[in-house]
């Protein structure tokens, strides 16, 4: 098993598509259907590699994102998606601290 490049909580930025997004789950693998990979994953990328799960920025939806696809995010400014409290208490630093409350 890969061990994943980047953590929840990270800001990082799609190479392809030009977006950002903050990690909110981790696959060590692909983990999706076949449909959904043969629409959706254009470009291909492996399916034995982590596979990140993603809130975008400026947008109302998440993604699904092989880790070939992501680097770094230059720009550590706050996310903006509606889904950010879900998941996350705040930002400290440039990383998202997990939200621990239980409901």
């Amino acid at each position: 098993m890969k061990q994943a490049k980047f953590f929840i909580g990270q800001i990082v930025h799609h190479k392809l598509f030009n977006y950002r997004g903050v990690i909110f789950d981790v696959d060590f693998e692909f983990l999706g259907g076949e449909e959904w990979y043969d629409k959706v994953a254009k470009s291909r990328p492996s399916k034995y590699q982590p596979w990140y799960h993603v809130l975008v920025d400026n947008a109302k939806h998440q993604t699904y994102v092989a880790e070939s696809n992501l680097t770094v995010s230059a720009n550590c400014n706050p996310i903006n998606n509606p889904f950010l409290e879900n998941y996350f208490a705040g930002i400290k630093n440039g990383i998202y601290q997990l939200n621990l409350s239980k409901n």
